[in-house]
């Protein structure tokens, strides 16, 4: 029986079939009902007891070698046989993926944070969905206020008092979230998606991104606002750009002024973008109303603290020279594709 199990052993290490018949007759040969195996099975009943150990670790191995080789030629001849049918070759070279890119506006988000926490600024977040004390009474908007107008903002419940629930309008209410769960000193960044009741043009969306800035502490001043944004625009837009500040008002900031710089389109000349001025507005800012310290259990004969906000969009329309706001939400693989450079 050793003999012939050797023989055998030999030829199946030794078999390579030139199609799928030739295949199933050693399958039938070996692994059958019939086959060879079987017999060698029957063959072993007649081994003396002291041989049966032995052998009957020999003929089991046998049969895991005939069973191995059947199904890993079974494998390659099933695929030989699907990649003949479909007419391909298995020796050419693969077609190559498509390099994805980043989104234009996660590029810019992440480059605002890099700058804000070089400068000690950390990132918090806060829900989508807000109440209407850490979206407006907080940040003392009036009862009247247009902002708390079904127009401007996209109420999910609405009961005209404190459990009015809206999608944020800004990204303000982190702000109020974090000076109501925490101690002063403050001095952190908040990104993340807004909504507004606008229709979708152009240079309008009824969602946007928005990075909103707060620094509270003892001794803070207007003039550490504007150095701190200074700061920022040398580092995004690079050495040389001009930057001035315009008074404005701003429910929850006092004094607040915007901010503008130099066209970095036209280099102040006068384009479209800049409307001929030389000068393009990027953010709000201002110092941190008292009241809006008092709301949320700060005292602000001590503290007193900057805040500033910017939208993404707009930050990513002069660094890309983009015109169209639809673009950042259309997903348009020719858009995106023009980013590719920017992977990291």
């Amino acid at each position: 029986m050793q003999a012939q199990i050797d023989q055998y052993t030999t030829e199946i290490n030794a078999f390579s079939p030139a199609n799928a018949e030739e295949l199933e007759a050693f399958r039938i040969k070996f692994l059958g009902t019939k086959g060879i195996i079987k017999d060698l099975f029957e063959q072993f009943k007649n081994v003396g007891p002291e041989e049966k150990r032995t052998f009957g670790k020999v003929l089991n191995q046998f049969k895991q070698l005939a069973e191995a080789k059947y199904n890993e030629l079974k494998e390659a001849t099933d695929l030989g046989l699907k990649t003949q049918d479909l007419g391909l070759d298995l020796t050419l070279p693969g077609d190559g993926f498509a390099v994805g890119s980043r989104h234009p506006l996660s590029l810019i988000r992440t480059e605002i944070i890099d700058i804000f926490k070089r400068l000690g600024f950390v990132v918090a977040e806060g829900p989508e969905i807000e109440d209407d004390w850490h979206n407006f009474s907080a940040l003392n908007f009036p009862e009247e206020h247009p902002a708390r107008d079904m127009q401007d903002t996209f109420f999910i419940k609405k009961n005209h008092g404190k459990d009015d629930i809206a999608l944020r309008t800004h990204t303000s209410s982190v702000q109020v979230r974090m000076m109501e769960n925490g101690k002063p000193p403050f001095r952190a960044i908040m990104p993340g998606r807004v909504y507004r009741n606008e229709a979708i043009s152009a240079r309008a969306h009824c969602f946007f991104h928005q990075v909103e800035g707060l620094y509270i502490d003892e001794n803070v001043s207007f003039s550490d606002l504007k150095q701190t944004l200074y700061h920022f625009v040398q580092e995004l837009y690079g050495e040389g750009t001009k930057v001035r500040f315009r008074p404005s008002y701003f429910p929850f900031t006092e004094p607040s002024a915007e901010m503008d710089i130099s066209c970095t389109i036209c280099k102040g000349a006068g384009c479209n973008m800049c409307k001929y001025t030389g000068w393009v507005e990027i953010l709000g800012c201002g110092m941190v109303d008292p009241n809006v310290l008092e709301n949320c259990g700060i005292d602000s004969a001590k503290f007193t603290g900057f805040a500033f906000g910017m939208g993404i969009e707009r930050i990513a329309n002069l660094k890309y020279v983009i015109r169209d706001l639809r673009l950042f939400s259309e997903n348009d693989v020719r858009f995106l594709k023009q980013f590719q450079a920017d992977i990291i």
